[in-house]
């Protein structure tokens, strides 16, 4: 693919001599234009965009900074605030450092499929973490998460929810960011294979590329027991991708297409890729393995960009453990069923967009 380019936008980050950046706030370090070439490990022309590289060590820190800026432009936030937010842990991670800089009192609540690494850097950076272990009924963990939320601002009015589920500052962060970087880097991508957790990712980039009329198809990657794009709820044991209920900022009319990944060809994936010398999470697994399956059906020289939310490391005591793998799948049963189903978008501007 023409156009890519390497390193920190110079606009993102303030520059020194001898192309040194020197940043005043951790939130302040996000590369965003850095790409692997997959080339040689997949025999297939992917370029993967790394979100994973700045100080929190995800992509959720463009959402939380986002968010956090919005509600301080609006004064819903004013200095010595408290923030609570409901996470799988990323996001929580992000917000608990973005917290600890400028001193607000922050509380996670997440649930049991957190993974340890996650809980402990909340704890470090001094967020308050609450873990919920009992399922609501309907809506899983999650609506459990989202109970717990509601009622501590309901008996503390002072606590701002920031609502990553529902807050527009959440797509947007990758309408200004991540979608600009993949039109100007990758302009002859013809497919763009994106994750869905929040779909503040999924969508912000569909919105961005569909507006300027990217020749890309979008294609977002869900898990197998996720309820957000309409399929039946089932168990799932990775954090990041998939919802027990459905994101008010779900936008299909820009999504071309979706797959659904079960979590044990996420975990074959991440394993073959370390095989190979990449560390990825289970969420990039995810997506790996859906633009595989989705691509096998198209010409080998089809230039895609997929984006990997996160690296591997977090995950050692999971997805790369052998025991805590053993527990909870079989993947010696071969490769589960991943489907794909298209999605009706409309005419928009004159023009198709399928």
């Amino acid at each position: 693919m023409t156009g890519i380019t390497h390193g920190v936008p110079r606009d993102r980050i303030p520059q020194t001599s001898a192309g040194v950046h020197l940043i005043a706030s951790p939130s302040e370090y996000i590369p965003d234009g850095i790409y692997l070439d997959l080339s040689r490990s997949l025999g297939r022309r992917v370029h993967l965009k790394c979100e994973g590289l700045n100080l929190t060590g995800s992509v959720k820190v463009k959402a939380a900074v986002e968010m956090v800026d919005s509600a301080e432009r609006s004064a819903l936030l004013r200095p010595g605030g408290r923030i609570v937010e409901s996470s799988s842990g990323s996001l929580g991670v992000a917000l608990a450092m973005i917290s600890a800089d400028r001193g607000y009192d922050f509380t996670c609540v997440t649930d049991n499929r957190c993974n340890e690494r996650n809980l402990r850097l909340m704890r470090v950076y001094g967020a308050n973490v609450v873990v919920i272990d009992e399922p609501d009924p309907v809506e899983g963990l999650l609506g459990a998460r989202l109970r717990y939320v509601a009622d501590l601002c309901a008996r503390e009015p002072d606590v701002l929810w920031l609502n990553q589920y529902a807050n527009d500052s959440n797509w947007i962060a990758h309408y200004k960011t991540t979608g600009p970087s993949i039109a100007n880097a990758c302009p002859d991508a013809e497919m763009v294979f994106i994750g869905a957790g929040t779909t503040g990712t999924l969508t912000g980039c569909a919105r961005y590329l569909k507006q300027v009329g990217h020749p890309a198809k979008i294609i977002g990657v869900d898990s197998t027991g996720s309820v957000t794009f309409g399929g039946p709820p089932g168990p799932r044991h990775i954090p990041g991708l998939g919802t027990g209920r459905r994101p008010e900022i779900v936008d299909e009319s820009v999504i071309d297409e979706i797959i659904m990944v079960p979590e044990e060809d996420a975990i074959r994936m991440c394993r073959t890729m370390a095989a190979r010398g990449y560390l990825f999470g289970g969420s990039t697994g995810t997506v790996l393995a859906g633009m595989m399956h989705r691509i096998s059906m198209e010409r080998a020289d089809m230039p895609v960009v997929a984006i990997s939310p996160d690296f591997g490391e977090r995950y050692l005591d999971s997805i790369y453990d052998d025991e805590w793998v053993k527990d909870r799948f079989d993947l010696g049963g071969g490769t589960a069923q991943i489907t794909r189903r298209r999605v009706a978008v409309p005419v928009a501007d004159g023009q198709g967009v399928i």
